[in-house]
């Protein structure tokens, strides 16, 4: 109960700086909402390319990996904001209280995730007019997973940003890895598509599946392969990233 206590009031403070100054959670919106204006017209006439068969509404395809790479890409750069604190004598005025370190991550990362959840939120009521149709149920399923991808990537960011301690060096370490995550997971365009080795390639990529699984969603998939397999893979990955980012909370604030 200590632990959860302390985690509400790092969530609070860490959710009081992020709406003084709300222009980040704006400027990480602003990219999937011009995908969508700008690049969405454009799937219109290939509908039947791209969407296996399955559905003839374009945006069914599109707008899962939108919010994917909202999910993704929103939460993978949050570690920006935990060197600018630890410059600012933060980190080290966390250390000396008598706080779980754990809830110093966890209350960060819940902040993240509100905030990503809520980008998704007005992502897909913007969409409605453009013409995306989609179940309420695989909707709201989708909302979860991009909580789950939240939790992962910011995690994983933080920790970066605590060993490297440097913006110098976790910008080009996170836009090496951005970049293959975004051309090999299929979030623009699905993978099947491609040419065969493309394919190939991105099956091992678990974002991949996780994409595919969203897609699954917004038809009504429920339970289908894919969707369960998606499931699967952002449980997994969302553990992983949860362990590795309390075992370096614990190992730095020690």
């Amino acid at each position: 109960m200590s632990t959860l206590r302390e985690t509400w009031i790092v969530f609070n403070r860490a959710m009081r700086l992020s709406l003084r100054n709300p222009m980040w959670s704006i400027l990480m919106l602003s990219q999937p909402l011009l995908y969508l204006f700008l690049f969405g017209p454009l799937l219109k006439p290939i509908t039947a390319q791209i969407s296996e068969g399955a559905t003839t509404n374009a945006y069914q395809v599109f707008i899962p990996g939108l919010i994917v790479q909202l999910g993704m890409f929103g939460a993978m750069f949050v570690g920006f904001g935990l060197i600018a604190e630890y410059r600012a004598g933060v980190i080290e005025a966390d250390r000396v209280t008598p706080a779980s370190r754990i809830a110093l991550m966890a209350g960060r990362v819940l902040r993240d995730v509100v905030v990503l959840v809520v980008q998704s939120v007005l992502l897909l009521v913007v969409s409605i007019p453009m013409g995306l149709r989609a179940p309420v149920g695989g909707v709201l399923l989708s909302l979860v997973i991009v909580a789950l991808l939240g939790a992962t990537f910011a995690s994983l960011s933080y920790s970066v940003a605590l060993i490297t301690k440097s913006e110098d060096a976790l910008a080009p370490l996170l836009n090496g890895i951005a970049m293959p995550l975004l051309l090999l997971s299929g979030i623009l365009l699905p993978m099947q598509i491609g040419p065969t080795w493309l394919q190939r390639l991105s099956d091992i990529s678990p974002l991949k599946h996780v994409v595919t699984g969203v897609r699954a969603l917004f038809r009504g998939d429920i339970g289908s392969s894919s969707s369960l397999w998606g499931l699967f893979w952002v449980v997994l990955l969302t553990v992983i990233g949860l362990a590795v980012g309390a075992r370096t909370f614990r190992k730095e604030s020690a």
